[in-house]
């Protein structure tokens, strides 16, 4: 499972340091972009396997990208 944050995306601090201490063995990473530029600007996002995820907020965010992560380990 690959999760990405943009650089740019004011969202991502907390959820991007929660996600490495409680998932450290998961592809976590910031990069310069995700080319999501729209969502990115407007919300807290991530990219999930290349599927966009966003929050009103960084905890939803972290809440639902929890979620893709317990359903992916269901599988």
């Amino acid at each position: 499972m690959k999760i990405r944050f943009c650089e740019h995306n004011k969202g991502k601090g907390k959820v991007y340091r929660r996600l490495k201490e409680e998932f450290p063995a998961l592809n976590i990473k910031i990069k310069d972009c995700v080319k999501q530029c729209g969502a990115c600007r407007e919300t807290p996002m991530a990219t999930v396997d290349k599927k966009k995820v966003t929050g009103k907020d960084g905890d939803q965010l972290y809440q639902r990208i929890v979620e893709l992560i317990s359903k992916n380990a269901e599988e």
